[in-house]
C-alpha cells in the first residue's frame, strides 16, 4: 500500500485552524505518523506515535500534533509520552475529521513522568458529528513531576475521554481542566480516576460544560486517597451550563479517603442561565441573544484562563466564542469542523 504523506497546504486541503508561532507540527494520519524532522517523536511499528524526551533536557518549542482521521471505517492505535528526569514539555494535541461519514476511532495514552519532569499538555477536540471518539490516558507522575493538563472539546458526534492519573512520587502535582461544547444529539463523557497514592501530593480538578439541543453529557470524577497519603491536597469540580429544555447533564462526583491528614473536597452544579445577569444587560441596551452570549463565555472562560500560551488561550477563547454562536453548524464545508 502506498504511503500517504499529508501536505496541508496542498489542493486548499484541511489545515488545523489553531497556527501558532514558534510551534513544531506533526500530523498523524488514520493513526499513522507522517513523515517529520524531531528526533524526540517517532512512528510505533504497531501504528500510533511514541516521544520521548531525555533527562535533564527540553522541547525547545511547542508540539503541536494534528491528528486527522480522514479514511472510512474505525482506526486504533497506541501513543506513549516518556518525558526522563527533569525534562519538560508543551505539547498541542489537536483532532479533526475529514469527511462526513462515520468515522470510529480509538486512542490509547500511555504518558510516564518521572521525578521533577514537567509535562503541560493541553487536548482540543473538533470533529464532525458522525464521529465516534474514545480516548483513554494513563498517566504515571514520579516524585515532584508536575501535570498541566487542559482538555477542551468544541465539537463531536459522541466523545469518551478516560484519564487514570497515579501520583506515585511524594511531591508530585497535577492540574486537570475541561471545557466541553455540545448541541444537537451530541454525547460527551469524561471519566477522571485520580489516584493519590503517596504523602504530600496536590490535584485540582476544574470541568466546565455548556449543553444545548438534545445533547446529553456524562462526567464521572474519583478521587482516591491511599491509606498512608498523608497531607494530600485535592479537589474537584464539575459545572454544567444548561440552555435548553431537553439537554442533559449526568454528573458523579466521588472521594474515596483512607487517609485521615488530608484536605480534599468535590462538587457539581447543574444549572441554567441566570436571569438577574441577563435582565442587568439588558437594561444597558444588549440584545438578548447577545446577553446569552456573554453568560456562557463568562462561564466557559474559567476553564480557559489557566492555559499559559498566551496565544493558545487566545485562539481557542475565539474558536468557543464562534463555537457559541453557532458559526460550526453553518460553515459550507462543517464536515471538516476546521472553523
Amino acid at each position: 500500500m502506498t504511503n500517504y504523506i499529508y501536505t496541508p497546504n496542498r489542493d486548499n486541503e484541511f489545515r488545523c485552524k489553531v497556527p501558532l508561532e514558534n510551534t513544531e507540527q506533526l500530523f498523524v494520519v488514520d493513526g499513522t505518523l507522517q513523515s517529520n524532522g524531531i528526533d524526540a517523536i517517532s512512528g510505533r511499528a504497531d501504528g500510533g506515535y511514541a516521544l520521548k524526551v531525555p533527562k535533564r533536557s527540553a522541547l525547545e518549542r511547542m508540539l503541536q500534533i494534528i491528528s486527522v482521521r480522514r479514511g472510512l471505517g474505525s482506526a486504533s492505535c497506541t501513543n506513549t509520552f516518556e518525558l526522563g528526569e527533569s525534562a519538560s514539555a508543551k505539547l498541542l494535541l489537536c483532532s479533526h475529521t475529514l469527511n462526513d461519514q462515520r468515522l470510529e476511532t480509538q486512542e490509547n495514552y500511555m504518558i510516564r513522568l518521572e521525578e521533577n519532569s514537567n509535562l503541560d499538555l493541553v487536548i482540543m477536540q473538533n470533529e464532525h458529528e458522525n464521529s465516534l471518539h474514545d480516548s483513554h490516558f494513563a498517566i504515571d507522575l514520579a516524585a515532584n513531576a508536575t501535570l498541566k493538563l487542559h482538555v477542551v472539546t468544541l465539537h463531536g458526534g459522541e466523545l469518551s475521554n478516560r484519564f487514570d492519573i497515579n501520583l506515585n512520587g511524594k511531591g508530585a502535582e497535577c492540574e486537570v481542566n475541561g471545557l466541553y461544547l455540545a448541541s444537537g444529539k451530541q454525547r460527551i463523557s469524561n471519566i477522571l480516576n485520580l489516584s493519590h497514592r503517596v504523602p504530600e501530593c496536590n490535584s485540582r480538578q476544574l470541568f466546565k460544560g455548556i449543553l444545548d439541543g438534545e445533547a446529553i453529557t456524562r462526567f464521572s470524577g474519583t478521587i482516591l486517597v491511599a491509606k498512608d497519603a498523608q497531607k494530600t491536597e485535592a479537589y474537584q469540580a464539575n459545572n454544567n451550563l444548561i440552555v435548553s429544555d431537553y439537554a442533559k447533564a449526568y454528573t458523579q462526583p466521588h472521594l474515596e479517603i483512607y487517609a485521615d491528614d488530608v484536605k480534599c473536597s468535590h462538587g457539581a452544579t447543574v444549572g441554567s442561565l441566570n436571569d438577574d445577569e441577563l435582565f442587568y444587560m439588558r437594561s444597558r441596551g444588549i440584545s438578548m441573544a447577545e446577553a446569552k452570549l456573554l453568560q456562557q463565555q463568562a462561564f466557559a472562560y474559567a476553564a480557559l484562563e489557566k492555559i499559559s500560551n498566551v496565544a493558545l488561550l487566545e485562539r481557542l477563547t475565539n474558536l468557543v466564542e464562534r463555537r457559541l454562536r453557532g458559526e460550526f453548524a453553518s460553515c459550507s464545508d462543517c464536515n471538516r469542523q476546521s472553523c
